[in-house]
């Protein structure tokens, strides 16, 4: 089975393009304001109109409130909610029951403990992303362009489909998926030119490495 790959972070028809020429399985919209990928949900809405039958969207949220995904999703037609935040397993299930939706969990990752989430999480939640844990100082959940120690995951029954996130790059991407054993990545900064600004080659060259 391919590697499903997602491209989060995407604010512009360029980037948004290369996304759906590559063939990535999903895209993502950052709705957290602090993010330098922020999107605004009317433009995301617009985006999201040049590609009605493209890759899944997928809405990136921290800690948000009800009022705020139910805003996005007035604008923005999309298909699963990534909750990136400090959310319990209980407020991700009120979410996936208030919206109807599929919800992704993004846990940080440092050592083997922090796979304890995954028991508490699996029975309410439909995937997981696997991220580096923020660095000290960070102001980012993610997208800090940090990996972490992929063997971590090797072996490891997870009850529910997963992505990989956390410094991939089209040089590293390979590796890290035959170390892990991932059957999905997501990036973002790793194919930016500039930080928020996707780089179309990066985004094709991506896609073309996890699937190779």
């Amino acid at each position: 089975m391919a590697v499903q790959v997602k491209i989060c972070g995407i604010r512009d028809a360029e980037a948004l393009d290369a996304v759906v020429a590559a063939g990535a399985d999903f895209v993502g919209y950052n709705f957290y304001p602090p993010s330098p990928r922020f999107i605004a949900p009317v433009d995301a809405g617009a985006l999201a109109a040049r590609h009605a039958g493209g890759p899944q969207r997928v809405g990136l949220f921290v800690d948000a409130a009800d009022d705020a995904i139910a805003a996005v999703l007035a604008a923005v037609p999309l298909e699963i909610l990534q909750l990136q935040g400090s959310e319990t397993p209980e407020r991700a299930a009120a979410i996936r029951a208030r919206f109807g939706l599929p919800v992704m969990k993004a846990l940080g990752i440092a050592a083997e403990a922090d796979f304890a989430a995954v028991a508490a999480f699996a029975p309410v939640v439909d995937r997981f992303l696997f991220d580096a844990k923020p660095p000290p100082g960070a102001t980012l959940p993610g997208g800090n362009a940090q990996p972490f120690e992929w063997r971590l995951l090797a072996g490891r029954a997870i009850p529910k489909p997963w992505l990989l996130a956390g410094g991939l790059t089209a040089g590293n991407v390979a590796e890290a998926i035959r170390t892990a054993g991932a059957p999905g990545v997501d990036v973002a900064s790793g194919v930016e030119r500039t930080r928020g600004v996707k780089d179309p080659a990066l985004i094709r060259a991506f896609v073309a490495a996890a699937r190779g």
